[in-house]
């Protein structure tokens, strides 16, 4: 039955202590909330540490949900935030490698292609939380400058300028690859 709702009717039901409604938005929103925090972070566990953090949170915000939004920008600036503050607390052990080794023959084009992937993985978290955010929900989760404004409760010119210097960062660190 709940499947047959749309997420304003689930939120409704939800604030009137329906488990199962929330169950469903979270059934429903929980692959793209995870991807979001596994794309901040670049850690399984520590994703799914945030993605869980994030829908309890939001279960136990729900009378706070203003409902001008949609559920998942919502979602989207409640994981958002976990993740920034989970990387504002992490402390680094070892620093990343510059750059990978490569071996000294490379049969095929598909190794270098995986290289320049994990490359560009490592570049992405390496980039500022700030830089990290408004990228991940751009570039990799396709959404909107007025829905990253809205998510990270920002200007959209302020989204176009963090995203510009990631994109500058990561051509930076991606230059070998040329």
């Amino acid at each position: 039955m709940a499947a047959e709702l749309d997420d304003t009717h689930l939120l409704s039901r939800a604030r009137a202590g329906r488990l199962d409604a929330f169950e469903e938005l979270v059934r429903r929103h929980r692959p793209a909330v995870f991807r979001v925090a596994l794309r901040m972070l670049g850690d399984g566990a520590d994703a799914e540490d945030a993605t869980q953090d994030a829908f309890v949170q939001a279960w136990r915000g729900l009378d706070g949900f203003r409902a001008d939004a949609a559920f998942t920008t919502w979602m989207y600036r409640i994981v958002t935030n976990r993740c920034l503050n989970m990387l504002r607390d992490r402390r680094r052990t070892e620093p990343l490698p510059d750059r990978q080794e490569s071996p000294v023959s490379r049969p095929d084009r598909i190794t270098e292609a995986n290289w320049q992937l994990e490359d560009l993985k490592r570049a992405i978290i390496r980039l500022t939380p700030e830089q990290r955010a408004p990228f991940v929900l751009r570039e990799l989760e396709g959404r909107s400058y007025e829905e990253i404004a809205e998510t990270l409760d920002l200007s959209v010119p302020a989204v176009k300028s963090r995203l510009h210097r990631a994109r500058l960062e990561l051509l930076t660190a991606m230059r070998h690859w040329r």
